[in-house]
């Protein structure tokens, strides 16, 4: 972890034991160098809920920012507020174009359907006119079980010559392997979790409109598209998120109000 790391945990805000940056986009590009970053949306809090390994991953995470304008929104009822939701799918465009005009980061894509990481790969770099990503790989949906296929797949990440991996995996997935496997991966040094984005980098997905990204129903229109895959998600499990938060607030104004009491009494 980065040597500024202790200093930037002192001042973040936090969500359920999940501390988070409250930086810019602009910022995090100028601040990032090395490590991992990770994009927490409501789903991810309701994961982080359940899986151990998941949040060891997000403790230990370099930059965490806030991949949803819900969340976003949250935090600044709760009266921590953040300046900006940082999806991966904004994240990672805007990495390599800022990568591409000054030098020194080569990508790895990995992760999405046979043949998704290389279209993403070729489209990349014909809108940098770059050869900024010098490696792409579909592995199995189950890759991450096969010990064999995973020391295949990391040796393929190393030949590339990249030091930039970009994991499209989907969460908790991406996440859980980086952290398992980044210390076999020595020429790495920064590594971006960002699910979705190959899809719309490669173009075989469509990216919600700007007005609904900014309306905060990207959600919706994701379920629209892939009712079957997402309904469970965001009909049954993320709709608990918000009585979560309304517990935390109720929680943070008895927190507040418990001393202010205790002195009235002493005064008495």
């Amino acid at each position: 972890m980065p040597e500024a790391a202790p200093a930037r945990a002192r001042s973040r805000p936090s969500l359920f034991g999940i501390a988070i940056d409250p930086i810019s986009l602009a910022d995090l590009l100028d601040t990032f160098d090395r490590g991992l970053v990770v994009t927490p949306n409501v789903d991810h809090f309701m994961i982080l809920r359940e899986n151990a390994a998941f949040r060891d991953v997000f403790r230990d995470a370099d930059f965490v920012v806030v991949d949803s304008r819900i969340v976003q929104a949250s935090m600044q009822f709760l009266g921590r507020p953040v300046p900006e939701k940082i999806s991966g799918s904004d994240l990672l465009p805007a990495y390599y174009r800022y990568h591409a005009k000054r030098g020194g980061k080569s990508l790895f894509i990995l992760g999405g359907r046979p043949g998704v990481p290389e279209a993403a790969m070729a489209r990349i770099n014909a809108k940098t006119n770059t050869n900024i990503v010098v490696g792409a790989h579909a592995p199995s949906m189950n890759f991450v079980n096969d010990e064999p296929e995973c020391r295949a797949v990391i040796q393929t990440i190393i030949a590339s010559g990249a030091n930039t991996l970009v994991a499209c995996l989907g969460s908790p997935k991406q996440e859980i392997w980086i952290q398992r496997h980044r210390s076999s991966m020595p020429s790495i040094t920064s590594f971006l979790a960002v699910g979705a984005a190959v899809d719309f980098e490669a173009g075989t997905q469509p990216r919600a409109p700007v007005w609904v990204s900014r309306a905060g129903l990207e959600w919706a229109f994701r379920l629209v598209r892939e009712p079957r895959r997402l309904w469970r998600r965001y009909l049954v499990r993320d709709p608990k998120f918000l009585l979560l938060v309304l517990r935390e607030r109720f929680r943070s104004r008895v927190a507040h109000a418990r001393p202010t009491t205790s002195r009235a009494a002493q005064a008495a």
